[in-house]
């Protein structure tokens, strides 16, 4: 391997200039927190000086804005196009219209029939979807540079060609996985407070008053007609913005976007909504009731949208207020009295509105009202005396910290194509992050006081979300009435265009150069070079997981991990959290069933400081009795959060019956615990656990870093060179077994769901050292992929849920193969019969066709390059690689291999390991509705209370 163009060239694309390194400290941070010192850190201004995204843009004669962003370093392409229109622009009567069209959109175009997602994934694109919200509709993928003209075609045919492709039955199909993903997100714990907080916050007839999915009762009512129409009216170029991010220059751009978007002609132009920011005439009160397992007291008041000069104190007052570590409300309800498990606060901008907001979970005890009132007091001071300046640069050092982050990314949900067609859309202005990146250097702590006086002085909507039954579920009818049976196509005529390009040949893979040290205690280091961004990663991986937590008290781990973040090398909760905001770096610790991480991402010029505090986190946790009280609490609370959860209950219930409730797999895969454990749990309890499993001789440390290698290895020598193991043994994990394989049904009641969740599998005669690129190719076409028989099966052809997938879940252990299905609740029998009857089908004689061998091996071959674009995933494969046995050159050499796929490899891989007669199901859901069903399968049911 060499070290690749990415590592070289990437900065100079992204015009990033790596401030100075930070000077070495005075003092650690310990010393100057508790003299008053502030840690040296590199000043904000310094950091976002040479944030910069390079661009070039230009306009077609029809309207289109194209804006084209050039980085040679990898040989990918981010597309993404958004269209000026979202949810506030529905008319009445039409809610969840714009988000319903976004689904159509990838159901096929007049010269590209059929799933545009298949389509898309088997060119290897990696971040694509599609996304509606209240301003806007946008579509986006990343792909191999020769992929790019078929997915210009693509784009262009669905804006320029889709009318003659839209079908009544594609509006079935759609309408109904949009109605099962309201169910899903409604069925979540306080899944409906949304729509009481719009209805509350906006008169009737407002264009924010509605939530993007819509109501179930509009959603039925869309009509043929109504899509044709939303089409027109609201899809032409002159309404869109291109961005093409990555390996491609304007002047080929032009060549490309003029030959496929410059015959499509203008459209009606969309002018989005124009809406004032309400004020509520008086404060207006609301009790809920929900299936929590806390009570929730929420206050929220509507503000500026974002291009208002209040937008961005107002995001800073939040944060000091309730979104740092350190933020008043933290330190007054969850550190201070306790009478809260968590808080939070945030002020979410829109193009004409935005939303404060303040949610406290309230610890289980404790009286909501009285906590509320000291919510409001403590807010009262906060309105009174302002942020402090070091309370504002944190916050601005945490916000550039985090846009340096998405930065490296060329697409996605929040990469550089995204930031330059919001400025765009909204701002007119593609570099407007840049305003907002120096709105942040420069506000004050007046500025701050002032903006949030202005708008938290009004009334305020007041919510209140207690444990209880919910209110009546609003249903979709059996038989919308947008249905139009035998609906004719339109008086329309397709016009014709050049055949789609072909996909030119992708080069394989070169993964970024892999080297390794050894600190002189013998902790090894594995590290990649990475000049993306001046960040640096670093994972601190221990081989334990919550596999080694004993099993008379699970959830020791996840309390350890949470004080060990907490309190240490003499810092407090708040001095800790303080020090990490003012160097805008992240400390967090974690695990999975088989490795605990406690890794940091921090700012390269405030490396040495950042790495200091992560030493002192790992090797001077304080376990401070009243803090792991505290703690406790909190945890209890997550797993009681967990216990009213779908997902939640489901995992328990799969994991133990799949292993056995005392096999070391067989236990909640969040690593909770039980919360009888976690009551129990003491002091000496923690610290015999770090020592036993925290510690030298049990570490790797892993880094993807701007700097190099030599750099690195002395900074972490500093830091970690003299950490020698205790006196006590290293700790043993106990080896996990499958229990016996007993197919049946465990119902868990989950009364008013209108949702089920399916999981269902069975532990495989495999362990993670076992090579399975084979086999995850046949689960591709199984189960895995979007385009998968099970996906197809129960959301495009039935309209049963809004997504099922199958897959091997990655252990080192005995690998289960896992099934997840959450279906709308009156087809949880027919779907658990679906699924038997394709698995069956494939593992019979209806293996992988020739048509889904080339899906999957022109998809595992040319996603490679974006699959590993960013720092944190080459951080993440150094770490599963070595999990997994794999060697550095095996992602390189798997383009190969796709290439080089059988039918029959394919097949074979899954026949004779998979067997759905020995699945073990289980169903979360409404055990009124979902038992009878059940009983027709002729599968043992057995229920459990959840009540």
């Amino acid at each position: 391997m060499r070290l690749t163009a990415k590592a070289i060239t990437l900065a100079a694309a992204l015009a990033i200039a790596a401030p100075h390194a930070a000077p070495a400290l005075a003092a650690s941070p310990a010393v100057q927190v508790a003299t008053g010192q502030e840690p040296q850190a590199a000043p904000v201004s310094e950091l976002i000086a040479g944030i910069n995204i390079p661009y070039e843009s230009f306009t077609l004669d029809n309207g289109l804005r194209v804006i084209v962003h050039t980085d040679r370093s990898s040989p990918i392409v981010a597309v993404s196009v958004w269209y000026n229109v979202g949810s506030k622009d529905e008319p009445q009567g039409r809610t969840g219209f714009a988000h319903l069209f976004e689904h159509l959109m990838f159901s096929g175009s007049e010269n590209a029939p059929g799933s545009y997602i298949t389509r898309l994934v088997g060119m290897g694109a990696t971040d694509l979807n599609g996304t509606t919200w209240f301003d806007r509709t946008n579509y986006f993928q990343t792909v191999a540079t020769p992929a790019l003209e078929q997915v210009l075609f693509l784009e262009s045919d669905r804006m320029g060609h889709l009318l003659g492709a839209l079908t009544q039955e594609q509006l079935d199909t759609q309408r109904s996985v949009v109605q099962n993903e309201k169910r899903q997100n409604d069925n979540q714990p306080y899944g409906l407070v949304q729509y009481a907080r719009l209805e509350a916050l906006f008169p009737a007839g407002h264009p924010y008053r509605h939530s993007t999915i819509g109501s179930m009762a509009d959603l039925d009512a869309a009509s043929l007609d109504d899509v044709r129409t939303w089409f027109i009216d609201n899809y032409g170029p002159n309404n869109a913005i291109l961005v093409l991010a990555g390996d491609v220059d304007a002047a080929t751009a032009r060549i490309l976007v003029e030959r496929h978007f410059g015959p499509i002609p203008r459209g009606p132009q969309n002018i989005p909504a124009q809406a004032a920011v309400p004020t509520l005439e008086a404060p207006v009160s609301r009790v809920m009731r929900d299936r929590v397992a806390n009570v929730r007291v929420q206050r929220t008041w509507t503000g500026p949208g974002l291009l208002d000069a209040d937008a961005i104190p107002l995001a800073v007052g939040a944060s000091v207020l309730g979104g740092l570590a350190s933020s008043r409300l933290d330190s007054a309800l969850v550190r201070g009295d306790q009478s809260a498990v968590s808080v939070f606060a945030s002020y979410q901008t829109f193009q004409r509105v935005g939303f404060f907001d303040i949610t406290v979970n309230v610890k289980p005890g404790q009286d909501a009202d009285a906590v509320a009132v000291r919510a409001e007091q403590v807010l009262a001071e906060f309105l009174a005396e302002g942020p402090t300046e070091d309370e504002v640069r944190r916050v601005a050092t945490q916000q550039v910290a985090q846009r340096l982050n998405g930065l490296e990314q060329v697409g996605g949900f929040g990469g550089r194509a995204t930031v330059l067609a919001e400025g765009t859309l909204y701002a007119d202005d593609p570099a407007f992050y840049q305003h907002q990146l120096r709105a942040y250097a420069e506000v004050t702590p007046a500025r701050v006081r002032e903006a949030m006086n202005r708008w938290l002085s009004r009334p305020v909507f007041a919510l209140k979300v207690e444990p209880g039954e919910r209110e009546p579920y609003v249903e979709a009818q059996a038989a919308p009435s947008g249905q139009q049976a035998g609906a004719a196509p339109p008086d329309y005529t397709p016009t014709a265009r050049p055949a789609m390009p072909d996909l030119g040949s992708v080069v394989d893979l070169d993964f970024p150069a892999v080297d390794r040290a050894t600190l002189s205690n013998g902790i090894k280091v594995v590290f990649s070079q990475a000049a993306a961004t001046p960040t640096t990663r670093v994972a601190v991986e221990f081989n334990v997981g919550w596999a080694a937590d004993p099993v008379d008290r699970l959830g020791l781990q996840a309390l350890m991990l949470d004080a060990m973040t907490e309190n240490a090398g003499g810092l407090d909760a708040l001095a800790l959290a303080e020090t990490r905001e003012r160097l805008g770096a992240s400390i967090n610790a974690d695990a999975s069933l088989d490795r605990t991480v406690v890794s940091l991402t921090a700012l390269s010029p405030n490396l040495a400081p950042s790495l200091d505090l992560l030493a002192r986190v790992i090797r001077q946790p304080d376990f401070i009795p009243a803090e792991v009280d505290r703690l406790r609490a909190q945890l209890l609370s997550r797993i009681a959060g967990e216990m009213s959860s779908p997902g939640g209950l489901g995992s328990r219930a799969l994991w133990a019956a799949l292993y056995g409730e005392g096999s070391a797999y067989g236990r909640p895969t969040s690593g909770l615990g039980e919360a009888d454990d976690v009551r129990a749990l003491t002091v000496n309890d923690l610290e015999a656990f770090h020592q036993s499993w925290i510690r030298p001789d049990n570490a790797t440390i892993y880094v993807v870093s701007d700097r190099p290698l030599a750099e690195m290895t002395a900074a972490l020598e500093a830091e970690f060179g003299d950490w020698n193991a205790p006196a006590v043994p290293r700790g043993e994990k106990a080896r996990a077994a499958p229990a016996p394989a007993t197919s049946r049904i465990i119902l868990v009641d989950r009364p008013q769901s209108p949702q089920s969740l399916i999981l269902g599998g069975q532990v495989l005669g495999l362990t993670g050292s076992d090579d399975r690129l084979v086999l995850d190719a046949s689960l591709e076409v199984l189960g895995t992929g979007f385009s998968s028989r099970i996906n197809t099966d129960l959301r495009e052809t039935r309209g049963w849920s809004y997504g099922a997938r199958s897959a091997v879940t990655g252990v080192e252990g005995p690998l289960p193969y896992v099934i997840n299905a959450p279906v709308q609740a009156d087809r949880t029998g027919d779907s658990i019969a679906s699924l038997i009857a394709v698995h069956q089908a494939y593992l019979g004689t209806e293996g992988a066709t020739e048509q889904e061998l080339q899906r999957i091996a022109e998809a595992g071959s040319r996603r490679l390059a974006g699959q590993f674009e960013t720092a944190q995933a080459v951080l993440g494969t150094l770490r599963s690689n070595a999990l997994f046995g794999r060697s550095d050159t095996y992602w390189e050499e798997a383009g190969a291999r796709f290439r080089g796929l059988s039918r029959e490899a394919l097949d074979g891989s899954v026949r004779g390991r998979i067997d759905p007669t020995r699945f073990v199901w289980v169903v979360v859901g409404d055990a009124q509705i979902v038992r009878p069903q059940l009983e027709q399968l002729g599968l043992p049911v057995e229920v459990r209370s959840n009540r």
